[in-house]
């Protein structure tokens, strides 16, 4: 997530007849020009050879089920360093699948076991999940299908950490963020790098705003990463909107050519996103359809 020190955490067929497809089309993404204006068209992939999926969560599973444990694990606690308000909690007190093929994380507000926050007493629950120990990839296509919540001081994210993080450290161990999204620009989503002398607020990334005036939370939109040894391009439903090289980096260390591992949260407060105020309603969800990712 963008500002941060080290954080260290008819519908089902035609799921997977989607995931069928993905498995036999997807590749990586052609060239194109850096920080792509929003709305551009450029395709993302081209048509060379098949990829093979490495990683897949539909998320199919009875209503109230806690996420595949073989292929997530749960965060728990509070996070100092961004200065976020909400407890991670474990099980599927706020993570659970919703019987309609759907991830389900949920914010509350509430603090139903007297759980202590870097500021006293927590205000909020919600749910971080990685990928960390059982799945890590260096390159190809990473992807969700997801819908944000909404509301001031709602920060979703669909993310990356080198997994080297518990040996060197962050930002040293690179940060890849796919989609973020801050409650008070609920048109925009963006994609960021981290890095040694690029951490924080001094992020290399780009905004994506949909036309129109509308918002993400409406709608269910693909968010994704086109990775490769020497450029990273990101994407919404298939829009090119940003692609990044080690040249956008004036000579500070390029730390993406090694594992990285996924994450999903959604916060509540914080540095960036600022604290919910009087007009955010609660609960607030990030619902995700599906993680993807191909390689080859």
């Amino acid at each position: 997530m963008t500002v941060h020190l080290s954080r260290h955490t008819v519908r089902h067929a035609s799921k997977r007849r989607r995931a069928t497809l993905l498995a036999l089309s997807l590749l990586c993404c052609s060239a194109v020009v850096t920080a792509l204006p929003a709305g551009a068209s450029a395709a993302p992939h081209s048509a060379a050879a098949p990829s093979a999926v490495a990683f897949s969560d539909e998320f199919d599973g009875p209503a109230g089920s806690a996420v595949n444990g073989g292929k997530w694990q749960i965060e728990t606690g509070d996070n100092v360093n961004n200065h976020e308000r909400q407890f991670y909690t474990a099980g599927n007190n706020n993570a659970a699948l919703d019987g309609q093929g759907n991830l389900v994380i949920t914010a509350r507000k509430e603090n139903p076991a007297n759980y202590q926050c870097w500021y006293g007493s927590c205000q909020y629950t919600s749910a971080r999940l990685n990928t960390s120990g059982r799945f890590t990839t260096a390159y190809g296509h990473v992807e969700a299908r997801m819908k944000v919540p909404r509301g001031q001081g709602m920060w979703p994210a669909f993310w990356m950490l080198g997994d080297d993080i518990g040996n060197v450290g962050w930002p040293n161990s690179g940060e890849i963020d796919v989609m973020e999204n801050v409650g008070f620009e609920p048109g925009t989503v963006h994609g960021t790098l981290h890095g040694p002398g690029y951490s924080g607020s001094g992020g290399i990334g780009a905004g994506y705003t949909l036309p129109g005036g509308a918002a993400f939370a409406d709608a269910f939109h693909t968010f994704a990463v086109d990775w490769a040894p020497d450029s990273i391009t990101w994407s919404v439903d298939g829009a090119v909107y940003q692609r990044r090289t080690p040249a956008d980096l004036a000579g500070k260390q390029w730390v993406f050519n090694k594992p990285f591992f996924l994450i999903l949260n959604l916060a509540v407060g914080g540095y960036w996103p600022g604290d919910p105020d009087g007009n955010t309603t609660f609960p607030q969800q990030l619902v995700v359809d599906y993680v993807r990712v191909t390689t080859g």
